[in-house]
């Protein structure tokens, strides 16, 4: 029988604890930036609830575990090395997020004056938010480059590679579900009253509606 690794050594079943700890602090750092994601997450705290806004969030974290599958099947390499693929993938990106903040904009109000309050909210389906929230962190090329640079350190290629994986992924969908749901849908529950009349309405689809356009300029002129 192989003797097993000293856990005081720096590794502890194939696993760098020196590494694990910077993605881990990487990790948080990258879901605590405001992007796309925490956009979406708020917007659909403030008009479905923080409850509900944890199906967009869900549609976010399926996107995570595909980047970290493209990666590990070698294509992430090819999209970083290709100028061709890395720029269609990121003006599908920025286009997807100005038709998301475009019809935010253009939405109309779900009900109808501007002072009366809305008697309920209505319900977008679990499949919808997820399906966009899926898109939104898909199409970011920086998320391939990001897990490009952590595989390669975090996984040891003469240790079973599926534990590796399942702790890298873990870590990643862990710290984000914490940071999406814990921090930006939490804090936009104190704006979800502005959501009970037309005008506030408005002035919350037309500020989140500028956000992801926002978002979309600085992933197309930022490299």
């Amino acid at each position: 029988m192989a003797p097993r690794p000293d856990p005081t050594g720096p590794y502890t079943d194939g696993v760098s604890l020196a590494v694990w700890f910077s993605l881990l602090t990487a990790s948080v750092v990258i879901s605590f930036t405001p992007g796309a994601g925490a956009i979406n997450t708020m917007s659909n705290a403030l008009t479905q609830g923080w409850r509900r806004s944890i199906w967009g969030i869900i549609g976010q974290q399926i996107a995570l575990i595909v980047h970290v599958v493209i990666v590990a099947a070698g294509v992430g390499l090819l999209v970083s090395r290709s100028e061709l693929l890395f720029n269609a993938i990121r003006y599908a990106g920025a286009a997807y997020l100005v038709f998301l903040g475009l019809r935010l904009i253009f939405s109309r109000p779900t009900i109808g004056t501007d002072d009366s309050p809305a008697p309920t909210d209505p319900h977008e389906s679990h499949w919808s938010m997820m399906r966009r929230g899926f898109w939104v962190n898909l199409l970011n090329p920086k998320a391939i480059v990001f897990f490009l640079a952590f595989i390669p350190q975090f996984i040891r290629p003469d240790e079973p590679p599926l534990p590796q994986y399942l702790a890298l992924v873990t870590t990643v969908v862990v710290v984000d579900v914490l940071v999406m749901w814990g921090f930006f849908a939490a804090a936009a529950r104190p704006f979800r009253r502005l959501t009970a009349t037309a005008r506030g309405q408005r002035i919350l689809n037309s500020v989140f509606g500028s956000l992801f356009i926002g978002v979309a300029l600085l992933l197309v002129l930022l490299h």
